[in-house]
């Protein structure tokens, strides 16, 4: 089995990646999503944002009731902070040890076998307000890279060199939460460029 991962600058992009790998045959416990919680803030329900309930509230208003997208869920990740989340690679790193070098979402990107440079690009660019999708399936790798690519990803190779020009040297895990007003600036600002 192969594992592959995108970052996207929205929400909306993931998501038709979501069911375009469901409408490929890929299932749903293959595929994994992590939101930033800014990335659908217009979605969250009043009240604990730890509860199962508003949980599955976020996962019907984002997810549309399908596949994966009906499981969507809000849980912490270590480095993130609150996440819309649902997947494998999702619980793995909600579960991992914060700080630690193969902790948290990081390690879990490297678990998967994604290089560890482009590790942290993903991570940074979802605590920042972008969304992961990573599929781990024996479909056609080819397949998998055009439904993946078709929603225009995050670019790792122009990121990194974007966030080391702001100084930025690698993704921290104890970096303050990344607030939804400057996630929504820089999303709007890459979607105008």
């Amino acid at each position: 089995m192969q594992t592959f991962s995108r970052v996207y600058d929205t929400y909306p992009q993931a998501q038709r990646v979501v069911r375009d790998l469901e409408a490929a045959g890929v299932g749903a416990s293959d595929i994994s999503l992590v939101a930033n919680k800014t990335a659908g803030q217009e979605y969250e329900p009043e009240g604990d944002a730890s509860s199962t309930a508003t949980g599955a509230g976020v996962g019907a208003a984002l997810g549309g009731g399908a596949g994966l997208l009906a499981g969507l869920g809000m849980l912490a990740i270590p480095g993130i902070g609150p996440v819309i989340a649902a997947g494998w690679l999702a619980t793995t790193a909600a579960g991992a040890v914060a700080g630690t070098a193969t902790g948290g979402i990081i390690g879990a990107l490297i678990d998967a076998g994604t290089p560890e440079s482009d590790a942290h690009v993903l991570s940074e660019t979802v605590r920042r307000g972008g969304t992961l999708v990573s599929v781990r399936t024996s479909h056609p790798a080819s397949a998998i890279q055009d439904i993946l690519d078709r929603h225009k990803p995050v670019n790792s190779t122009e990121r990194r060199g974007e966030l080391e020009q702001s100084g930025w040297s690698g993704f921290d895990p104890t970096a303050p939460e990344y607030r939804a007003d400057h996630a929504e600036v820089e999303r709007r600002r890459r979607l105008t460029e």
